[in-house]
C-alpha cells in the first residue's frame, strides 16, 4: 500500500507496480483527486478508475452540471456565487440547496444548506466562502425520492448494479431531508445504524429503466472508467435528475457503515473481495493486461 501523499511519486517510480488500485482522494486543491492518477500517467503505470480530467471535472459540481446540461441530461436548475453581498439567483425558486462547489463526502453540506429564503441563502453562501474559501453552488431543491446507482465497466459494456434508495422517513424532525454531513457521519453510525437505505430499491420497472439508462449515459458522457457511483433525485414530474457523480466512490467494507457501492455489490451477489477483484479485472482488461 502506498499513501497518496507527496512521497507517492518516488515510491511508485521505485516499485513500478503492474497496476494500481486507486482509492486516494489526494491532499490539497480542487484537483486533488487527480494528483495520484496524474503521477501514474506520467510514470506510465496502469490504474483503476477514471483519468485526471474526469476526476477533476466531477469534483467541480458546477462544471459537471454544465456538461450534463449541454448533453441534455436532467439536473436541477443552478447558479454559483462567491459574493454573498451580491446574490442573484434569477428565476430560481425556493427552497434551494447550497453546497461548496468542490467538496466530496457531504463536506460542507448541513441541514442549514437547505434554505427557504434570501436571508438563509446569504448566510450559507457566506459560510461556504469563509469556511471553505470556495464558490457556492446554489441549486433548486428536488423534492422527490433519492437513489444512488453503482456502475462497473466501460463504454458499451457498463453494468448497473441494483439501485439503492435513500429514505428519510426515519430522519430526525429537526434535520432537512438531504444526505448531509450530519446524516452521513454523525447520525448514521455503526453503533446506531439508521434505516436510510433500501437495496434493491422498490420502484417500477419503467422508473428503473430510466434511471439505469440515464446513469449509463452520464457515466460515458463524463468519460468515467471502470466504476463510478451516480446519485439521483426525482423532480416534481418524477423525472430522475443527476445530483452528483462519484468516479472515485467510497467503498467502506463493513456493511454496517452503509457505504452505497458495496451495498449495491452485495445485493448483486458479490462479496466485498469479489467486488474489488471485479473492478481490478475490468481495469486490467481495459489496459490490455488480461
Amino acid at each position: 500500500m502506498i499513501e497518496g501523499n507527496e512521497d507517492a511519486y518516488i515510491k511508485l517510480k521505485e516499485n513500478k507496480p503492474d497496476i494500481v488500485f486507486n482509492v486516494t482522494e489526494g491532499i490539497n486543491g480542487v484537483s486533488r483527486e487527480a494528483q495520484i492518477p496524474a503521477m501514474l500517467d506520467l510514470l506510465n503505470i496502469p490504474y483503476t478508475g477514471s483519468d485526471p480530467l474526469t476526476l477533476t471535472t466531477c469534483l467541480d459540481k458546477a462544471r459537471t452540471k454544465e456538461v450534463l446540461s449541454y448533453h441534455k441530461i436532467p439536473n436541477s436548475k443552478f447558479t454559483t456565487s462567491n459574493n454573498y453581498k451580491k446574490l442573484n439567483v434569477g428565476d430560481m425558486r425556493f427552497p434551494l440547496i447550497v453546497k461548496p462547489v468542490c467538496e466530496g463526502s457531504s463536506k460542507g453540506i448541513y441541514s442549514s444548506s437547505f434554505v427557504s429564503n434570501k436571508e438563509e441563502l446569504i448566510n450559507e453562501v457566506r459560510r461556504i466562502s469563509e469556511n471553505y474559501n470556495q464558490t457556492a453552488l446554489i441549486e433548486e431543491f428536488l423534492p422527490g425520492r433519492e437513489f444512488t446507482v453503482a456502475l462497473m465497466g466501460n463504454n458499451d459494456n457498463v453494468e448497473v448494479l441494483p439501485i439503492v434508495e435513500l429514505s428519510y422517513d426515519e430522519f430526525p424532525d429537526d434535520l432537512a431531508h438531504i444526505y448531509s454531513y450530519e446524516a452521513k457521519w454523525i447520525i448514521d453510525t455503526i453503533d446506531n445504524p439508521m434505516p436510510f437505505f433500501t437495496c434493491p430499491a422498490k420502484i417500477s420497472k419503467s422508473l428503473e429503466q430510466i434511471i439505469k439508462r440515464t446513469a449509463k449515459q452520464t457515466f460515458n458522457t463524463l468519460n468515467c472508467k471502470d466504476w463510478a457511483r451516480i446519485d439521483f433525485r426525482l423532480d416534481t414530474d418524477g423525472i430522475p435528475n443527476v445530483i452528483e457523480i462519484n468516479p472515485l466512490p467510497g467503498i467502506l467494507p463493513d456493511p454496517r457503515e452503509n457505504s452505497s457501492f458495496p451495498k449495491a455489490a452485495f445485493a448483486s451477489g458479490l462479496t466485498y473481495n469479489e467486488m474489488i477483484n471485479k473492478v481490478l479485472f475490468i481495469s486490467a482488461k481495459r489496459h490490455g493486461l488480461v
